[in-house]
């Protein structure tokens, strides 16, 4: 912003300060993001490392290496035509829960309010997906340094490599990210900003020692090859809920789904792979959400939005292509239904000593994957609170005096991330879940804004607006942003993540009905509040 030139960062802090109190809001939170750490809080919740690693098995059984070579590309072009089409909104409203505020902007408080629960909901199952691949992994990871038997058991969790073991290790490593986060952005802006540095500088070191040490190059060919361990219809006529198993209902009420299953027509295959890509671009909203903590908010928190899903696509394809070229090429099955599908390739490529390095680089970013996400969630749930949008508002609106933290919110939100994972009962529903809850939430906001510049009413983006413009493009982009959105939603929620459908279906209901009964008449959205009164917010907090 060529207004900006030459002033100070205090000065640029200032005209933050009044654009959010523009917006309604006063500054309760630390403002000490640059555009760098507010990039990184996106890429560290992107985090190649996490959800392109844990999901690396999923992807090849559906559909074989060509899952990583044409469909990680393939998921990409989408997702940037997403994340621009959201950078440009950001830029005309920085401010903390970005997504249901622009929503209420461009569309109003009904359409405000269910954005908001989509956002909360995929807020808290991506924190929980997240967390939880860091427990599987993890566990993996000392499973095979400390060539524990893959068959052991803990007195009362079971098995090692179960479920009720996962949880334990997913709320160990909940307790440190927490009290991070409670304790002040500083020291976890400092972290995400090292999140950065650890997965560019991982990714480079994993594919140069596959590249250079590994055992295994392979043709061209096989890079494209498609290769199916599993098909569709081998995981599609059940589904769990906690310990019970359900017969599928989809399969039964939706004329011709099964007979789609049964033609085991690889294209379908392919299609429902592309989750491990899809989940893995899940929460660069975290930008917006930072934008009361970020400088230069208008031109940072956009690009941070953008950016962040760019840098992945490039870091993220380098790291897949590595890990197909170094499959052994007699072992795809093996390697796809191997429990930690990357270590079993890093055993079999590698000596053991490289081996260790890859899979502690996997390991830290994991865990600093879900630093960061804990960071948005609690963003969120708290702008929504301070606008009094759920029950328990007086509560999770509270920001900690010493801190400057939401700390109720961080806590209570990372509670509730811990037991849906107990819910959920299958590592593929939780990623499913947030990725189509988050993904509806990132899509309404741009519908609305390409719907009202349209029919040129109510607020919409303009280069005046937004200075981060997308200018003659952007309806382009929207239209491929809610299309594609569209897609995923009705793919994701379909066997073998059936449950996650269900789950949605029935939030959907209950939203509705709450709504009607209660919030329609009391809910408001974001409150008209006089400077005297943001004045009085601020001088609370010494600012």
């Amino acid at each position: 912003m060529a207004e900006m030139k030459g002033k100070s960062r205090d000065e640029i802090i200032r005209e933050d300060v009044k654009t959010l109190h523009g917006l309604g809001y006063a500054q309760q939170l630390f403002r000490e993001m640059g555009r760098f750490s507010n990039f990184a809080i996106s890429f560290s919740i992107i985090s190649i490392l996490t959800g392109a690693i844990i999901l690396f098995g999923y992807g090849l059984k559906f559909a074989g290496p060509i899952i990583n070579t044409v469909g990680w590309p393939l998921v990409s072009l989408f997702t940037l035509a997403i994340a621009a089409s959201m950078a440009e909104i950001a830029s005309a409203y920085p401010t903390a829960g970005g997504l249901y505020y622009w929503a209420h902007r461009l569309g109003g408080k009904t359409w405000a309010w269910v954005t908001a629960w989509l956002n909360m909901l995929g807020q808290i199952t991506i924190t929980a997906g997240i967390n939880m691949a860091a427990a599987i992994y993890l566990t993996g990871m000392f499973v095979f340094l400390f060539n524990i038997p893959g068959d052991a058991t803990v007195p009362i969790l079971g098995a090692v490599n179960g479920w009720n073991f996962w949880l334990f290790v997913m709320a160990i490593i909940m307790i440190p990210q927490v009290l991070i986060n409670v304790m002040g952005i500083k020291l976890t802006t400092r972290l995400s900003d090292f999140s950065v540095y650890w997965h560019i500088g991982g990714v480079v070191v994993i594919a140069l020692l596959l590249t250079t040490f590994g055992k295994y190059h392979n043709s061209l060919a096989f890079m494209f090859s498609t290769v199916q361990t599993v098909l569709p219809a081998d995981v599609s006529s059940t589904f769990a809920i906690g310990p019970l198993t359900v017969d599928s209902i989809m399969l039964k009420i939706i004329p011709g789904l099964g007979g789609l299953y049964g033609a085991g027509i690889f294209a379908f295959a392919f299609v429902l792979a592309l989750l491990q890509a899809q989940w893995t671009y899940t929460g660069y909203d975290a930008s917006a959400h930072m934008a009361e903590e970020t400088y230069l908010a208008r031109m940072n928190s956009a690009w941070g939005v953008f950016l962040s899903v760019a840098v992945s696509a490039v870091v993220g394809y380098v790291v897949l292509l590595a890990l197909t070229n170094s499959i052994p090429p007699d072992k795809i099955a093996e390697t796809a239904n191997a429990p930690y599908a990357v270590l079993f390739i890093a055993q079999n490529a590698l000596a053991p000593f490289f081996a260790n390095v890859i899979a502690v680089i996997i390991g830290v970013a994991m865990w600093l994957c879900g630093l960061s996400s804990i960071t948005s969630m609690a963003r969120m749930w708290f702008a929504f609170a301070r606008d009094e949008g759920m029950p328990g508002s007086g509560y999770l609106k509270r920001v900690s005096h010493r801190w400057r933290t939401p700390a109720n919110a961080i806590v209570v939100t990372s509670i509730l991330a811990w037991l849906i994972t107990v819910y959920s009962a299958g590592f593929s529903v939780i990623v499913s879940m947030s990725t189509t809850a988050l993904y509806l939430a990132y899509a309404i906001p741009v519908y609305l804004n390409w719907r009202n510049k349209r029919k040129g009413q109510g607020e919409f983006t303009t280069k005046e607006t937004a200075p981060w413009s997308l200018g003659k493009w952007g309806p382009v982009l929207n239209v491929i942003c809610f299309l594609w959105v569209a897609f995923i939603t009705i793919l994701f929620s379909i066997p073998p993540n059936e449950l996650a459908g269900w789950t949605m279906i029935t939030l959907a209901v209950l939203l509705v009905l709450y709504w009607q009964v209660s919030e329609r008449r009391r809910f408001t959205g974001p409150r008209k509040v006089t400077e005297e009164e943001l004045a009085a917010i601020e001088k609370e907090f010494a600012i």
